[in-house]
Formats: structure tokens, sequence, C-alpha cells
């Protein structure tokens, strides 16, 4: 049934400047809970938690959430704002400065540039096996999505710069952002307990430090310090002109494999990875999606470049996708969003 929704005009009206309560979706989804933030014209005007953070702690908006794969716009930004200042190059060879020893005997390495990184056409899988590293495919022959990718581009940031990535995070990110409750590891910018994570039974998951940083995965922040960051990606800021320009394009058609079949129906007239996120061509504005999952959390974020209007949503549970949906509904989100989701769920 919801992927019968029709989409509506960019014009229709999104009354709900406030966030309702989500007791009850979270309730019904078995989720033990969600922090959100909502942005209105470029502002956050709304956040909220609700349910459970962990064992007698309920979730508060200052409780961070293990971002999951919201993780790789973080890391895209740091890297497109170096980029900017001239400090790295979308185009250079990444293998003048770093190369990962797994590829040492492949040639392909030296064809891996940035832009290949943060577009998902490095070639390389999403994470090595047991084996290592080695290519799925030839450097920008194809798109498949990829965490090795954005490691790759973070290393390759390390090592032409001369300093840590963490470092090179709070310089050109965290601090101007003002993202203080997020990090890289566990110990740097947490001002409380993260959210432990839950299976799909509601039982609590492990959970490990950690100690060492994920270009592509296990960063934390709140909704509220992941909303800031949606707006300061949104007004471009830290951007030279090309490389805002360059991230708000499709380098990765993704159309044919995303709308293919009834999913047509619900899809925009294009989309595919920019630099950093999937872009939706929506008809007057293009938005800016990326979702997360790991075990024990779901996590998802969206803004139309146009009229601001976006959203984040942070859950501790394997059955957090659930949930997204439904408050996209409650705080009159972008009917045609709500629509592109609902068809890639048939």
């Amino acid at each position: 049934m919801m992927a019968t929704l029709a989409y509506a005009s960019m014009a229709e009206a999104r009354p709900h400047a406030s966030l309702p309560d989500m007791t009850t979706i979270l309730r019904e989804q078995h989720v033990e809970s969600a922090s959100v933030a909502l942005i209105r014209n470029g502002r956050i005007v709304s956040t909220g938690a609700w349910g459970m953070a962990g064992p007698h702690r309920p979730a508060t908006v200052a409780t961070p959430y293990n971002l999951a794969s919201l993780t790789k716009p973080l890391t895209a930004e740091i890297i497109l704002r170096l980029v900017s200042a001239g400090r790295l190059s979308l185009d250079e060879p990444m293998d003048r400065y770093w190369s990962d020893p797994d590829l040492a005997r492949d040639p392909r390495r030296a064809k891996l540039t940035v832009r290949m990184a943060l577009s998902h056409r490095t070639g390389l899988p999403n994470w090595r096996d047991a084996k290592g590293l080695a290519f799925d495919h030839d450097p920008g022959t194809t798109t498949g999505y990829s965490g090795e990718g954005y490691q790759y581009a973070a290393r390759y940031a390390e090592r032409r710069t001369g300093q840590s990535f963490e470092a090179l995070a709070k310089r050109w990110l965290f601090a101007p952002a003002h993202m203080r409750a997020s990090g890289y590891v566990s110990a740097q910018g947490a001002t409380a307990p993260l959210a432990m994570p839950h299976d799909e039974e509601g039982k609590p998951l492990p959970v490990a430090p950690v100690t060492r940083f994920n270009a592509a995965d296990l960063a934390h922040a709140t909704a509220r310090d992941y909303a800031r960051f949606l707006i300061e990606v949104r007004n471009d800021r830290g951007m030279a002109a090309f490389v805002a320009s360059e991230r708000s394009r499709s380098h990765a058609d993704l159309t044919p494999g995303v709308c293919a079949g009834a999913k047509a129906t619900t899809c925009p007239p294009w989309t595919g990875f920019g630099l950093g996120w999937q872009l939706l061509g929506f008809p007057g504005g293009t938005t800016m999606l990326h979702t997360g999952k790991d075990a024990g959390a779901f996590t998802f974020a969206a803004i139309n470049r146009a009229d601001g209007d976006g959203i984040v949503i942070l859950t501790n549970s394997d059955n957090g996708w659930r949930v997204i949906i439904p408050i996209l509904e409650r705080t009159g989100s972008d009917p045609r969003l709500i629509a592109f989701l609902c068809g890639q769920m048939t």
C-alpha cells in the first residue's frame, strides 16, 4: 500500500515545526529508542528522544548514537573541505602518498582517486575478507558500495597532510560545526554514554569501545549534532564553489538499478552517488540522503538543498528501519521522499 503514494507538490504545507511523541511508534515496531532532529528552512526547529538508551537509562537529546554508515558523509565532508583548501586533490592518484600493502602487487592501485572513493567507484569491496584487500573491478569502471574506499581516502588524507584523521576531523568539521558530542573514537567528544545496541528481539548486544577511527562506520553523534552537520552541508560551508558543485552532481548513476520495474513510479527523475551522499534528483531541488545499518543500530539523514528541510533519525535497534517512514510521515517530511522510500521496500 505504501508504494502507491503519489508525489505531492513541493509547495505542499508541512506544518510540523515540533516533534510529536513517538513512544507508540517505537513500541509497535519493537525499537528501543530513537532520537530525532527536525530541520526546516535550514534551521533546527525541534529535537526529541524517546525510549531507552540502555538499562534504566532513558534516551535524551544528549544521548550519542552509533552512526553506522552515516559516518561516510562526515568523512567525505572533511576530505572535501581539505580539497577546497588546496590540501588534497580530487583527482591525483592517492598512490603517490598511500597504498594499501595488500595491493602492493596490483598496478591498478595507481588509478585510485578521492573522487572514485567518495562516489563508490574504486572497484574495491565493501570490506576486505580474511585473505586481505583485492579489487572486485577495475577502478572507475563500475559502482560498488565500499567502506574500504572511504578508509583508503582517509589514509591518503593522513599521509598527504601529515596529521591523524581524528585531528583533521576536529579541525575541519567538529570544531567549526560545534559538534561537541561527536567523534570517531569512543573517548572523543562523547558527553554521555552511547545508546546501547539491541537485536530484533530487544536483547542488548555487547559494545566494544571504538579505539581506532573507521572512516566508513562506527562514528557517534547526537541527532542535534548531525543536524548541525546537515545544515553546513546544505549551505556549502567551507567549500570552494567547484567542490560544492562536484559534490552535488551524480558521479555514479543509480537510476537503472534503484528505479527498475514498479519502483519507477515512486522514483525521482534521477538518482545517483554524489561525493559522500546518495542524491535524489527531484524537480525543483536535489535531496541528499544517507542511511546506516550496524548490528543493533539503524540511522537515517536527509536534507533538500533547495528549501533546507531535513531530518535526522538515530535508533539503537535492528528494527530501527521500521520507524523511518512512520516518523517521516508524522513530522510532515517531503511526500516525494516518503514515496521513494516506500517504493524501495516493495
